[in-house]
């Protein structure tokens, strides 16, 4: 026999405010039988693939952020569009000066891509 698979919809809330006042609410939402849930969780927990090869993905992320092609941001940078390719593939270490070259194009901070 069939199960529903549609679960009721639960709504999430956020609260801001001082943080005395958010241990209150906490308190007193675990009083009324409600808990605590996270919708987020690390992006490593989520896409374990790209854990070996986190600067490159995130290259291609702020690449493709910006609009840009990797011809695009190779003529940007004056690295070649290859090195670009094998940097975001893993196969190429970063090193900071291209870090620093790309980061300025990326608008990031160099330092998140080493």
């Amino acid at each position: 026999m069939l199960e529903r698979t549609k679960k009721h919809r639960t709504e999430t809330v956020h609260f801001a405010g001082p943080a005395k006042k958010l241990q209150e609410l906490r308190r007193y939402a675990a009083q009324i039988g409600l808990s605590e849930s996270s919708d987020s969780i690390p992006w490593h927990q989520a896409f374990p693939e790209f854990k070996d090869n986190e600067a490159g993905t995130l290259i291609s992320g702020y690449r493709h952020r910006e609009g840009l092609t990797q011809t695009q941001l190779a003529e940007l940078t004056g690295i070649p569009q290859r090195h670009i390719s094998e940097i975001e593939r893993g196969k190429r270490i970063i090193g900071k000066d291209r870090a620093r070259k790309l980061a300025e194009n990326l608008h990031c901070d160099y330092r998140r891509l080493l």
